[in-house]
């Protein structure tokens, strides 16, 4: 998987050098690599975070259809 990324990441690099209109891709890409580096910082509390919402969900059901 990251490997892939770095490949596309190199490949927008060369791009942008050939074709100003690369920008977006660039663009692309590093906010791809800023989200990913985000969820690997944050990865216990958003694991977290989505445990504590699936358990309501759950039990919101259960309620419901009880």
């Amino acid at each position: 998987m990251l490997s892939s990324l770095y490949l596309y990441a190199v490949n927008a690099v060369r791009s942008l050098r050939d074709d100003e209109e690369g920008i977006g891709t660039l663009e692309l890409v590093l906010i791809v690599a800023v989200l990913i580096a985000v969820v690997l910082v944050f990865r216990r509390e958003i694991i977290a975070f989505l445990e504590t919402l699936m358990n309501n969900v759950e039990k919101k059901s259960e309620d419901v259809f009880k």
